[in-house]
């Protein structure tokens, strides 16, 4: 049977409705800067505004990647520690995090349970319209975050190529320095001479970043030890190079990480990238320079010799 509803609750409905047609600024003035979220996917669309300006028109992309890390680890070790370090980075020096970004180089891996290695042009595609469309949305200032060894190569050749055509915004791969401080603290606290992957260090930010992720009882189950597989070959580089050496896609011994080493490791990491972050917000040349080098690239015979 159909009802109509209470003359009381109507008048309720259109004021509720008269109320909702108003401005966006009329109805709530939004959440303070002070107080906006640092996480890309955590914000609202008029957040997000505020957060472009606040940022000065910077966000971070923490990259990993999906791949074993010995058998003791999760497959998303890179991802998650470039994403905590990135946010407590961010923490201290406002700028928007991308959310969990796992599209990367890992070939070499797919041998193992659980990697997902995506095809050269769909993760040099990804990436590529990533930036462009941060930038459509006032990001023009783009700080890749990379967490996982088989990346380094691409992105080092992905940001070179941003100068292959016109950008309206920049591209910079956070690259950390030595930190001696930090150095110091980990060398007296190392127990292992061979830490590649999934050994003692990656263990130990593991252990400070997501404890309930890390199977140490599994640690010792499967063999870290070097291969040495093309111990033969001099002077030469081949693609088949990790898994002659690390077969297992463990390289080292990752029972003696401590949750003591990793917060060392990801500190420094993350101060670093706050000193990042703040230079990348100051700088005035790389656009500008961009710019110049662009306008240059089109007329090459008209520049003075």
């Amino acid at each position: 049977m159909k009802r109509s509803l209470p003359a009381g609750l109507i008048a309720l409905i259109c004021a509720f409705c008269v109320s909702s047609s108003m401005p966006l600024a009329a109805q709530a003035s939004g959440t303070p800067a002070a107080d906006l979220r640092i996480q890309y996917e955590e914000l609202t669309a008029p957040d997000f505004a505020r957060a472009v300006e606040k940022s000065g028109g910077t966000a971070l992309i923490p990259l990993g990647i999906l791949e074993k890390h010995g058998p003791h680890l999760p497959l998303g070790t890179d991802l998650l520690d470039s994403r905590e370090v990135a946010l407590r980075a961010a923490r201290k020096e406002y700028t928007i995090v991308f959310p969990p970004y796992y599209f990367g180089q890992i070939f070499e891996a797919k041998h193992q349970p659980g990697t997902i290695a995506y095809s050269q042009k769909l993760v040099w595609d990804l990436l590529e319209e990533t930036c462009n469309e941060l930038a459509r949305n006032g990001i023009k200032k783009i700080i890749l975050v990379n967490g996982h060894g088989g990346n380094t190569s691409f992105l080092s050749y992905f940001c070179q190529a941003q100068l292959a055509s016109r950008k309206d915004y920049a591209v910079f791969l956070f690259q950390p320095g030595r930190d001696p401080e930090a150095d110091a603290q980990v060398r007296k606290m190392r127990k292992t001479p061979m830490d590649m992957h999934a050994g003692e260090t990656e263990t130990s930010t593991m252990l400070a970043n997501r404890p309930d992720l890390v199977r140490l009882d599994q640690a010792k189950s499967q063999s870290g030890e070097d291969q040495k597989g093309l111990a033969d070959l001099t002077n030469a580089y081949t693609g088949i190079w990790w898994y002659a050496r690390f077969p297992n896609h463990y390289a080292g011994d990752g029972l003696p990480g401590s949750k003591e080493l990793g917060e060392i490791l990801l500190n420094s990491q993350a101060n670093q990238l706050v000193k990042m972050i703040q230079s990348v917000k100051a700088d005035t040349r790389t656009l500008e320079l961009q710019r110049r080098f662009y306008d240059a690239a089109e007329k090459p015979l008209q520049n003075r010799q």
